[in-house]
């Protein structure tokens, strides 16, 4: 009868550890993205996330498609990459994922926007006539 109590709680204490460990550790990544003046909208890989200073969650490095407007200002289309950090790559991954306490990556870009100006038109008028005198020549 020992024997089977034995097993009973060995049983129930790796399902306990089991349990622990899905429920400790694992890495809280936050990136959060400036603009010079504050206030643009950010959208980053096609999704808008905010108003600058906006911080957002993600799961994955890599390269991040960036777009930052603001009404007076020119519109910044540009990529960020974010780098792995040690503690991701394998094999440190496994061990910061089931470590007892949480790991915080945190990230924080920040962007100048330019004031927008308008063209000049006499410079619009002969860059068209330019235009215009390629396409005709084209056969």
């Amino acid at each position: 009868m020992t024997h089977k109590k034995g097993f009973q709680m060995g049983r129930i204490g790796l399902v306990l550890a089991a349990c622990t460990l899905l429920l400790v550790g694992c890495v809280d990544r936050k990136l959060t993205i400036n603009t010079e003046p504050q206030g643009a909208l950010i959208t980053l890989n096609d999704e808008e996330i905010g108003t600058s200073p906006v911080t957002v969650g993600f799961e994955w490095y890599g390269d991040y498609k960036v777009r930052a407007a603001k009404e007076g200002y020119e519109i910044l289309n540009t990529h960020r990459k974010l780098d792995r950090p040690a503690h991701d790559k394998f094999p440190l991954d496994f061990f910061a994922e089931v470590s007892p306490s949480r790991i915080k990556d945190r990230y924080e870009w920040t962007f100048e926007l330019t004031p927008w100006t308008p063209p000049d038109r006499d410079q619009l008028i002969r860059d068209a006539e330019t235009l215009k005198n390629e396409a005709v020549r084209i056969p």
